[in-house]
């Protein structure tokens, strides 16, 4: 029987993975992986896509952003007056459904324009365990994609008590059932304890890591390093994925930097750093300015730790945070409607309408202070490509973003449109680096994958999953990462020359099948072979939905 073998031939690869810088060679695939060339040179490929001249990389990983569950439905209720034009809609045809854009895109919208960009994978970053079936409800329904999602358990009342009784061992059995029973992929802190503290009050936050967290006798320090200890013990293929505390307030790259001390030794991947990285004081939002650089400095030193930048770009967007208090400040700040989307007991929520502006001198800094981080460390394999989207601005946003890391002039011509101040209070303007098609790999597809432990994603060597993106080079990268010339998503060709071609389900990523694919039911028994722990000594049960745990017998 002829094998069904797809021959992608001549193309420039760029696989940083596998060490391939700019080379050309063939890609085979089949059976949606990549396979050696067939040793019979008789063999003929049963369908040969000419990539002579064009550049081939693997399909993008996009490892933080907001894309299904309860807030991003609230935000697309919010932001009912946000569709973009009817240019922009996606309209049903034979192969897709119909969608809205804007910047909460529906999830059909979602999963057919990550393809057009080409990419194949995207991680919802912050999911409640409790509204998890809403999460994969959602993610089912996103087209095109693998995707996962990360559960939040930084404010956790459950977390929180075992943290306070010094019960380690307890703490690490629940965020293994936990993440088993809400099929989540990494754990995520968001304001570890800022968020329990708002609660109670409606200024409520904390300011620093030493607060205590009311009612209950931890502190921010302790839930970081406790939950990031227990993680690393698990050896969870992501570790655990942090949005530090004072998000967006002057002055707070000192906690940011109190953050990375307090990992030090310990795996860990700090999320949309850039809006943790303020000098100035909160008193004053005026005396705002970038501190980039010593954090970047520690980072550098430190490479254990990753960071994704979060990157703000120019135009109207959503915030959308499971940060609550950071949600109810911007609604204060701005004036703008705002609602909060609470999960009792495990997280907050603010969703608010946002434009970011170039004349604004908060805003161009938050744009300068982005792009510094990618400019700043120096090794790419430690951060990431994002915008956090929508919270500093769609994901359709990348192709512009690439062209401001390679593009230096282009760079400072966009500086040069921004208030003078902004030159004064970043270092942009005096870096001179620009990005190379193997760096943008690096950030964009091989780096993502290698900080979630997706072995066989972002890379192109045998055996990894047949995504792969061709684009054609132009002069302005912006154009040219804008649409793809083909995306390949698992061997089949999902789009090419902006028309859809087919419409896979994807896969949902979970951290039990990111190991063995043991099925669901087995659970119990997959934590006891996998970390020796017995969850069922502190009432941790196979039930149905994720729900707080019975408290163990004393």
């Amino acid at each position: 029987m002829p094998r069904d073998l797809l021959k992608i031939a001549g193309g420039t690869l760029y696989d940083p993975a596998n060490g391939v810088d700019g080379e050309v060679r063939d890609l085979w695939v089949e059976r949606g992986k990549i396979v050696a060339p067939p040793s019979d040179p008789a063999e003929r490929p049963a369908r040969t896509i000419n990539a002579s001249g064009l550049v081939v990389m693997p399909g993008g990983v996009d490892m933080h952003c907001h894309i299904a569950g309860p807030k991003v439905n609230a935000g697309r209720i919010l932001r009912a007056d946000d569709k973009g034009s009817s240019a922009e809609q996606v309209m049903r045809t034979a192969l897709t459904r119909s969608g809205r854009l804007g910047s909460v895109p529906s999830t059909f919208a979602t999963g057919y324009k990550y393809a057009g960009l080409g990419y194949t994978t995207a991680m919802e970053a912050a999911a409640p365990p409790l509204l998890a079936r809403h999460v994969h409800a959602e993610l089912d329904d996103t087209p095109c994609l693998d995707k996962g999602c990360y559960m939040l358990v930084g404010n956790n009342h459950y977390v929180m008590r075992a943290i306070e009784q010094g019960d380690p061992r307890r703490l690490e059995a629940f965020l293994a059932w936990l993440l088993g029973r809400s099929r989540g992929y990494a754990l995520k802190l968001v304001n570890p304890g800022g968020v329990e503290a708002w609660k109670h009050a409606p200024s409520g936050n904390v300011d620093g890591l030493d607060d205590a967290v009311p009612g209950f006798g931890v502190t921010p320090r302790q839930i970081l390093r406790q939950v990031t200890e227990a993680a690393n013990r698990l050896a969870l293929p992501h570790p655990v994925h942090i949005h530090c505390n004072q998000l967006g307030i002057p002055g707070n790259w000192r906690t940011t930097l109190d953050t990375m001390q307090g990992l030090d030794g310990l795996r860990a991947h700090l999320t949309h750093i850039q809006f943790h990285s303020y000098g100035g004081t909160d008193a004053d939002e005026r005396s705002m300015r970038s501190r980039t650089a010593p954090l970047a400095e520690w980072v550098n030193a430190h490479p254990l730790l990753t960071v994704d930048v979060g990157q703000v770009m120019f135009g109207a967007t959503t915030s959308m945070t499971a940060d609550g208090p950071l949600g109810y400040f911007l609604h204060k700040v701005t004036g703008a409607k705002w609602v909060s989307s609470d999960c009792e007991a495990e997280a907050g929520c603010g969703v608010s309408p946002l434009v970011y502006k170039n004349k604004n001198l908060i805003h161009a800094l938050q744009w300068a202070i982005g792009l510094e981080w990618y400019l700043l460390v120096d090794n790419p394999w430690q951060v990431a490509m994002s915008t956090d989207h929508p919270n500093g601005g769609s994901f359709l946003a990348y192709p512009e973003l690439i062209r401001l890391l390679m593009d230096r002039s282009y760079r400072n011509d966009v500086l040069a449109t921004c208030p003078p101040a902004v030159r004064e209070r970043t270092v942009l303007a005096d870096l001179k680096r620009e990005y190379t098609l193997g760096e943008i790999a690096i950030i964009t597809r091989a780096g993502p994958a290698r900080m979630l432990g997706l072995a066989h994603k972002g890379q192109l060597g045998v055996g990894a999953d047949a995504d792969v993106t061709i684009y054609t080079p132009h002069e302005n990268l912006a154009v040219m990462f804008q649409l793809p010339r083909v995306v390949i998503k698992g061997g089949a060709v999902v789009a090419e020359e902006g028309e859809m071609r087919s419409v896979p389900q994807g896969s949902t990523l979970s951290v039990t099948r990111g190991y063995d694919d043991a099925p669901l039911a087995d659970l119990p028994e997959f934590f006891e072979r996998h970390y020796s722990i017995d969850v069922s000594q502190y009432g941790f049960g196979p039930a149905d939905n994720p729900t707080t745990p019975v408290e163990p017998a004393t």
